[in-house]
């Protein structure tokens, strides 16, 4: 452990869902690796004591987990402490202040509502468990402007912007730091990265599964504000930014914030939403719901680099498949040597989950006398999972006060301006059926490279 690194690791809502799908195997991995060993204390009001939050953590980890290892897992036991109450009490705090003992410079994880953050925040700063501290904020960061500028006023009358971390699990994503990688580590691509040869930008997040369980969640946020907002719009920057002048933290983040600053506000006429049919009936959806379960839209981005380049975005529920993806195509040679009718221009295609690719879309020779070519597609890089899980990576980073991987004020307002425009509409999503792609009024809207890419299922690997 460096001197600056966290020497206790609090997280809040200890008891819930993301700690048992999420936190319990982060930590379980973080143990394994040697990267967690200090006081990790669980935080919540369920009338609970340490055993009770051990075998949470047994269960999550057979559960979700991909099981229980012992070594690991015992001193992971060894390591976690319980303090049980409300976050509006007062006293939850000082029990709190004592568990941490001499630490100084404690973590805490906020995986709670953000309905709750002002108020843990605050009793935070009073009980002075804050001090020397950083505080990691699960997302949503907000539902619209107003509110993401509220909550980070809060954080910030106890926290400094720079102990501030504000998660968001995609940006620990593997495939996502490649695609950034593979944009700055490969001179061929930047002269080309740009207006004069780039003809439009699809990024596809789809899910084959409904809200499985969280239909009065679900029907409170929409696609928009659950994906688009942060996930999409964080891989849209890291796209099309700038390369920074170097890979210091707040770098990076510059380049990234001056791209979301670039991007226009929304305009409502190009934006298709929908609603999968059966929608209705799910437990905890209003039997009028508006909300969208789909969305696609087009962003354009105001600067040198993409002036008139569009960037089509899209998400939804009960899709035919689970992936998400991003398709560059370029524009087609202005002329053809050998007379040919090019169809399908040349791309670069990044599959950012669940399995990884990184792919060129080139022509190539037919064999024979005739000067034709065909399409072929040639695989750069190909994976099925990640080294480290995002949660693993983005906590040890927070440990450690490395933000690079985490979305700063300035960039989660930008983004909240960006969807502003669209966040109130009650005009009635168009129904789709479950298993297709969408709405058909989504391809419609299309204006350049024909109907939305369709995502393949990944061909299994061939042994080596």
């Amino acid at each position: 452990m460096t001197p600056t690194s966290s020497d206790a690791l609090i997280f809040f809502g200890a008891t819930g869902d993301l700690a048992h799908k999420k936190i319990f195997p982060a930590l379980q991995a973080m143990v394994k690796r040697g990267h967690l060993d200090v006081p990790v204390i669980g935080v919540a009001k369920a009338g609970w004591n340490l055993e009770q939050l051990r075998a949470r953590a047994r269960d999550s980890l057979e559960t979700h987990g991909g099981g229980v290892d012992g070594p690991a897992f015992d001193k992971l036991c060894s390591l976690l402490r319980y303090v049980d109450g409300d976050y509006r009490d007062p006293a939850t705090f000082d029990r709190l202040r004592r568990a941490l003992g001499a630490a100084e410079r404690p973590l805490h994880y906020l995986a709670i509502p953000p309905s709750l953050f002002s108020t843990v925040v605050e009793q935070l700063g009073r009980s002075g468990c804050a001090r020397g501290g950083r505080v990691v904020a699960e997302k949503p960061f907000g539902h619209d402007l107003a509110s993401a500028q509220a909550l980070n006023r809060s954080l910030l009358a106890v926290f400094p912007e720079q102990a501030v971390f504000r998660i968001d699990h995609y940006l620990g994503k593997e495939p996502v730091q490649n695609l950034l990688y593979f944009r700055f580590s490969n001179s061929f691509f930047e002269p080309i990265w740009n207006r004069d040869h780039v003809d439009s930008v699809q990024i596809t997040m789809a899910e084959s599964f409904g809200v499985e369980g969280r239909g009065s969640f679900y029907d409170q946020t929409g696609a928009v504000r659950d994906v688009i907002e942060n996930h999409l719009l964080q891989v849209t920057a890291c796209l099309a930014m700038n390369a920074p002048s170097s890979g210091r933290t707040e770098t990076l983040r510059d380049e990234k914030a001056r791209l979301l600053a670039a991007i226009k506000p929304l305009d409502p006429d190009s934006v298709v939403r929908g609603q999968f049919r059966g929608y209705r009936n799910e437990p905890g959806v209003a039997a009028d719901s508006r909300i969208e379960t789909f969305a696609a839209m087009k962003l354009q981005i105001d600067n040198s680099r993409w002036e008139g380049v569009p960037f089509y975005i899209r998400a939804g529920k009960c899709l035919p498949m689970t992936c998400t993806e991003v398709l560059v195509v370029f524009k087609p040679p202005a002329s053809s040597a050998f007379g040919e009718r090019i169809a399908r221009p040349n791309y670069v295609r990044f599959r950012l989950g669940p399995d990884v690719a990184i792919a060129l879309g080139v022509r190539t020779k037919t064999p024979g006398k005739d000067m034709v070519g065909h399409e072929v597609e040639l695989l750069a890089a190909q994976g099925i999972r990640d080294e480290m899980d995002a949660y693993e990576r983005l906590l040890g980073d927070a440990m450690k006060g490395d933000g690079t991987l985490f979305a700063r004020e300035d960039a989660v307002e930008a983004e909240w301006r960006i969807v502003g425009p669209i966040l109130s509409s009650t005009t009635p999503p168009h129904e789709y059926q479950p298993g297709t792609w969408g709405p058909a009024e989504a391809d419609r809207r299309m204006d350049r490279s024909g109907p939305w890419h369709k995502p393949q299922p990944t061909p299994p690997r061939r042994p080596p």
